[in-house]
């Protein structure tokens, strides 16, 4: 099956593979930050073959070099319709730096995974270029960085705000959120002979409107305005109640058209499509990939991100979970939208056809892995429903958790003859399968979602993510408390037991998350501790634009309450709250119990470097 193919299977890549094709111009020319991978898990795959998919004549420039002579940028021609940009699957900066905003050593979107081969803020540099050399030509951006910087947004690593990313990148076209449905309106209203300018009436779209211009007459919803970009600048308050504002708008049904004004200009950003329906679903993992890098790397090295997924399958997206810190559902959405079985199983069938496929699938998952097909029971209600999570702070009784429609998918992949083993890499939200938080599940279905999951799908460890232990910054974090934690891990120790498994449990914390103090992180500690788990590595605090948390620790208060939350933002105490989590390591001992006893904490100095009869002796390690 990986026999040398023609290169023609890939959509091209220089100007040789587009005369291949026997074409003299190009539609459209694709710019990105990733190289490319013909797959359904890379955003500049999915765009490429949804505008093949729609008859136009898509080239792609992957990762240009934008530091001399620009060729890479002309070498595909000027397109008839526009430039399509995106950074990558990442935003630039969360690819280059660390939480500590040290600059990371490799980039698992490129060849060998060699760092250095797309700018800082690659959106704006790329489009910049591209209106330097082709200023007739119109520049639509997208992906994740263009998606989360589409309004005013505070950016951590040069400490301060930016307007929408449609300013700074004199973009004529923003796409927000995944592309598939804005992306085949905007091109079957170019395929009409519309002009750019006509596709300003397009749902989920953002563009920056002159002071003299009209904004599209739509009858069917409301405007509603932020603070401008001045405010914000004045204002940290105004920032926080932006936020709030954006963030009930993008999960609506429904949503208002939002304005913000960047000096004379405004920015306009449409409302959302809905939900992708699963046909719609079906027909963008369907398209004709290879599933495979462009053979134009094979000299290079694998491409990390390619070789973490090659034998994955994603099965649905979007996220209900809400987290202050998490970009996913400002992203992908909040509502999930799912594949059809038929759908995945043929994407298991082709994987197993691959000459390199050993017999393991490394991931049957999504966002949530155990959020496939969950949705409102009654979607009427869900159609006028604000809130930002579904299961934060309970579960919305409105909210169908049943795990039967995932769990029949395991056991069919499981069945497959050219199966040895299929995993569930992808974290799951465990407090989805406890009975005292979850009381929607009154079948107990999730119990024998849980039983097939851990003895048939767990590739030696789970992976779940509590993220705290403290009820407080749980709560900022929309997080559930601790004790859920708990119980499922009890749940977890039983199952493991009946069946004489030893798979460890793996649980993910943050540290220096907004309204975490360091006593709270030094009671996290012992917590855990007391758990028997001794902790290797941590997750420190990023803020990413469009969440929660970002939001609260540039203003310093909740963009819902207004309410003052204490940060941890100098190094100094970001380092202090990080060293509790290695309270075994010798360096750190004497500091730890000075600090506590400084606090007047001497019992959790005792709990956490005391002997402990039950855990001191065997603890679970792990990274």
């Amino acid at each position: 099956m990986n026999a040398e193919r023609p290169i023609t299977d890939w959509l091209p890549l220089t100007k040789k593979e587009v005369e291949k094709r026997g074409w003299e111009q190009l539609d459209v020319i694709l710019i990105s930050g990733d190289a490319y991978v013909d797959h359904p898990s890379f955003g500049t795959a999915v765009i490429g073959r949804i505008i093949e998919s729609e008859g136009f004549k898509v080239g792609i420039v992957a990762q240009p070099n934008w530091q001399d002579d620009l060729r890479d940028f002309k070498k595909l021609g000027t397109p008839k319709y526009f430039f399509g940009v995106t950074a990558g699957c990442m935003d630039s900066m969360v690819n280059h730096y660390t939480a500590n905003k040290r600059l990371r050593s490799n980039d698992s979107y490129t060849p060998g995974g060699e760092a250095g081969f797309r700018p800082d803020y690659a959106t704006v540099v790329y489009s910049k270029i591209l209106k330097e050399l082709y200023p007739d030509v119109p520049v639509m951006i997208g992906g994740i960085e263009a998606s989360l910087r589409r309004v005013t947004h505070y950016d951590y690593w040069a400490d301060k705000l930016f307007p929408s990313i449609l300013e700074d990148s004199k973009a004529d076209l923003l796409v927000y959120g995944m592309g598939e449905q804005p992306l085949r309106s905007i091109i079957q209203e170019l395929k009409a002979g519309k002009s750019f300018k006509d596709l300003h009436q397009i749902k989920q779209v953002a563009f920056i409107q002159n002071k003299e211009d009209k904004l599209p007459d739509w009858t069917e919803t409301e405007t509603v305005e932020l603070a401008s970009h001045e405010e914000c600048l004045e204002d940290k308050i105004k920032y926080a109640a932006n936020f709030k504002v954006v963030e009930v708008e993008s999960n609506k049904w429904q949503a208002d058209r939002i304005l913000q004004k960047i000096g004379e200009r405004t920015l306009v950003i449409n409302p959302p499509f809905v939900t992708m329906t699963e046909q719609e679903m079906d027909k963008s993992f369907d398209l004709p990939y290879t599933r495979l890098p462009h053979p134009k790397y094979k000299k290079r090295g694998p491409i990390p991100a390619f070789e973490m997924i090659k034998f994955s399958v994603n099965m649905h997206r979007g996220c209900f979970g809400g987290c202050s810190f998490c970009t996913i559902s400002a992203h992908q959405g909040k509502f999930i939208a799912s594949r059809s079985e038929k759908s995945i199983m043929k994407e298991v069938d082709f994987i197993t056809q691959q000459d390199d496929f050993k017999g393991y699938i490394s991931d049957l998952g999504g966002p949530s892995a155990n959020m496939y097909k969950m949705k409102g029971k009654d979607e009427s209600i869900c159609a006028k429903c604000v809130s930002p999570s579904c299961i934060h702070p309970v579960i919305c009784s409105n909210l169908d958790t049943n795990h039967t429609p995932i769990t029949e998918i395991y056991k069919k992949v499981d069945a497959h003859p050219k199966i040895k083993k299929a995993f569930v890499g992808s974290g799951i939200r465990y407090d989805l399968l406890v009975d005292d938080f979850n009381k929607n599940n009154q079948d107990k279905n999730h119990d024998v979602y849980m039983e097939q999951l851990i003895t048939r799908h767990v590739s030696g460890r789970l992976k779940v993510a509590p993220e705290h232990t403290s009820d407080n910054t749980l709560r900022i974090m929309r997080k559930p408390s601790f004790k859920y934690f708990k119980k499922f891990k009890e749940k977890y120790d039983q199952i493991s037991a009946k069946f004489q498994l030893r798979q460890p449990l793996i649980p993910y914390f943050i540290s220096s998350h907004p309204g975490c103090e360091e006593e709270d992180m030094a009671n996290l500690a012992a917590e855990t501790k007391d758990l028997g788990f001794q902790l290797e590595q941590v997750q420190d605090f990023t803020p990413t634009p469009m969440t929660v948390a970002e939001v609260i620790y540039y203003s310093g208060v909740h963009p819902y309450t207004l309410q003052p939350v204490k940060t941890a933002k100098t190094r100094e105490e970001k380092l202090n709250q990080n060293k509790y989590f290695f309270w075994y390591k010798a360096e750190y001992k004497d500091w730890i119990r000075k600090r506590l006893n400084q606090m007047n904490r001497g019992d959790l100095a005792q709990r956490l470097l005391g002997f402990n009869k039950n855990n001191n002796q065997n603890f679970k390690k792990w990274k």
